[in-house]
This record gives C-alpha cells, structure tokens and sequence, in this order.
C-alpha cells in the first residue's frame, strides 16, 4: 500500500518468492519474483509505473480477515482494499498466502484480478 519497494523487499527472506499466479506473460506487474533484491528492483520500478495514479486506500472503509493454518508458518489473508473515487468508492480484493520463515516471508502468492494491475 505504500508502494515502498525497500520496505517490502525487506520483508522477505533473502531467497523469498513473491508470486502473481493469475498474472498473465508479460503484464506489466511482475508474475513471479525470485530473491530479496528481485523483489526490491521489480517492484520499484512497476510502483515507478504506476506514479501518475494517486489513489490512496482508506484505510477506514479497507479490511481483511487473516486465516490460520495446521503450520504456524502459513497463514491466508483476505483482503478488501478500499481506495475512495470521484463518486464512488473502487475496492481492490484479492487472496494471499502467507509462509513464514525466521519472521520473514519465504513465500508469498498474490491472487488478485489481473486486470486491476495494468
């Protein structure tokens, strides 16, 4: 949500894998990232694409639901991002799985309409 590619690089593994399954070959948000730096360096420059829109979530009207799993390391988050809009509100929702290793994520899977991200 902040568009910080730093912040969420750092977030993983040094070896993390950050998925888009539903994206299609060639979108422009990246399908499959390998690598801590991968992440940082792909997602700085698509959140450079995406500068001219200037939408941000209200993080009041947003909300998700976090799900547990029989392994404490995965976890599923139900997302509904709510950005406001020039009369009516756009919500953006989508599904991630979460694996966890030493407080960093090893993997992470983005479901998500690929249409939302061009």
């Amino acid at each position: 949500m902040t568009r910080n590619a730093d912040a969420l690089a750092d977030s993983f593994t040094a070896d993390g894998v950050f998925e888009a399954p539903l994206m299609p070959a060639g979108a422009t948000f990246p399908g499959r990232l390998v690598g801590r730096e991968e992440i940082r360096s792909a997602m700085a420059a698509y959140y450079e694409q995406q500068a001219k829109d200037d939408r941000s979530p209200n993080l009041e009207k947003s909300g998700y639901v976090l799900h547990t799993t029989s392994s404490p390391d995965v976890f599923i988050a139900e997302i509904d991002t709510v950005f406001d809009g020039d009369g009516e509100d756009v919500t953006v929702s989508l599904v991630q799985i979460f694996r966890i290793r030493d407080g960093k994520i090893a993997r992470l899977r983005d479901y998500f309409a690929p249409e939302l991200m061009s």
